[in-house]
């Protein structure tokens, strides 16, 4: 491992003088101005975070440390015989920024291994739950319960604290927590919904493919597994669970209070529970249908009848995003490969070709296409996976990936404690010159 962390380290002492240079020297050039609309809408579109890790782009879709989704599945090392690349890796490139070789990927995949041992405390805090507890509540309680394992925020404690070392202990954190997190996801699945039977680690696989082992699923979930915590590990810094996980790490909250409270936040009906939403449209089609495939013509009109209640279509439009969602087309590319015959599948298949035409057709619509969302749940319900309320796990599971590397890396340039101006609506008024 101390490969890796002396090339971390160099990466971060070539950024720092970046950083300070502008804060120096350009700290008073202004980026952008906001609206009243920006102010009382959330906060929407307003530049105010910074990241290296991810950005969005209208057309190419998510970017990983400037690779796009589809260079990404490319270019990074793959375990044998598989068609997806390690997670491991794809932890590797957010840190770094570069392609990981196969043996800087065995690195990773070897220190997770010795990390990845769950707490007996941990276990018995799960099975004290209620057993009608969401499965968000657990997965959350179980990372809070782990707060005591901390190294940052012993290292804050104790008499040797620096700052600029701040981001070493706050990558063991990062480690020893997403060693961790695939191992307690399954373990709250089987605890949860399969009788409470449960399967031990095996230390010739990968993490995803451990994950799948460990839920019970065989391949290619395994494959699913990679290719699903890679395409929800990151999306900018502004959505309410990367953004909170950066929040309440700036005021140097460990990694545990960060990734529980950016759970809390993905648990949230309008964050992390789009894929069930659009599993629940489809589903209540094709009950109408009979669970036979409709022609065209009558899924057209289901279309319009969901438009004309009033109703968006889920899992199509999306806030940046002006074409399809790579995410999206990654799920696609392997559903065909393997689920060309499952009639959900065929329904979502049928969707895409006819949903964007009707949307556009509405010409208010600024993307028509479909988003992440509106295929990860056929995925999941094809293998098995078909209790709803876990689906936000695994999506926990991916996005802790891409806020534990920003927030190692908000440690290691020292990004202030987060903290806005708030204005009355008597102030916005007088802005407005509403009144004086």
């Amino acid at each position: 491992m101390e490969k890796f962390k002396q090339k971390l380290a160099a990466k971060i002492d070539a950024h720092r003088p970046r950083t300070t240079k502008l804060l120096k020297e350009f700290g008073n050039v202004k980026v952008d101005e906001i609206t009243i609309r920006q102010v009382i809408g959330g906060m929407r579109g307003v530049k105010s975070l910074v990241t290296d890790i991810s950005y969005l782009d209208p057309y190419e879709g998510i970017r990983y440390r400037g690779y796009t989704l589809p260079e990404v599945f490319e270019k990074l090392p793959k375990p044998a015989g598989k068609d997806y690349p390690y997670v491991e890796a794809m932890f590797y490139l957010l840190l770094t920024g570069d392609i990981p070789t196969e043996n800087d990927v065995q690195e990773i995949v070897e220190e997770f291994k010795k990390r990845r041992q769950i707490p007996q405390y941990v276990i018995d805090v799960l099975r004290a739950m209620p057993r009608d507890s969401h499965p968000m509540a657990m997965f959350s309680t179980a990372i809070l319960t782990m707060q005591r394992e901390s190294k940052f925020a012993k290292f804050y404690a104790s008499d040797e604290w620096d700052k600029m070392r701040a981001w070493e202990y706050m990558l063991e954190d990062a480690l020893d927590l997403l060693a961790k997190l695939p191992g307690v996801a399954a373990y709250i699945y089987r605890m949860k919904y399969k009788a409470d039977t449960h399967i031990p680690p095996r230390d010739d696989l990968d993490l995803g493919g451990n994950f799948a082992h460990q839920m019970g699923i065989p391949e290619p979930f395994d494959d699913v597994a990679r290719m699903y915590f890679i395409i929800h590990a990151d999306h900018e810094s502004g959505n309410v669970s990367a953004h909170t996980g950066h929040l309440v790490a700036s005021a140097l909250s460990d990694a545990y209070y960060a990734i529980s409270a950016a759970l809390n936040g993905l648990a949230g009906p309008l964050h992390g529970l789009a894929n069930q939403e659009v599993l629940k449209w489809i589903q209540g089609m094709m009950k109408k249908f009979g669970h036979k495939l409709p022609d065209d013509k009558e899924i057209e009109q289901y279309v319009w009848d969901t438009l004309n209640s009033g109703k968006v279509i889920p899992g199509y439009g999306h806030a940046v995003l002006r074409k399809t969602d790579p995410r999206y087309m990654v799920q696609r590319e392997f559903a065909l490969k393997h689920l060309k015959e499952d009639l959900l599948f065929k329904y979502v298949d049928k969707l895409y070709q006819i949903v964007p035409p009707i949307l556009e057709s509405l010409g208010k619509v600024k993307n028509p296409w479909p988003n992440v969302d509106a295929h990860s749940g056929t995925i999941l319900w094809h293998y098995g996976v078909r209790e709803y309320q876990f689906y936000t796990v695994l999506f926990g599971v991916g996005r802790s990936f891409g806020i534990l590397s920003n927030i190692t890396w908000d440690r290691a340039l020292g990004y202030p404690i987060e903290r806005p101006k708030s204005l009355t609506t008597d102030m916005l008024e007088e802005i407005a010159g509403i009144k004086k």
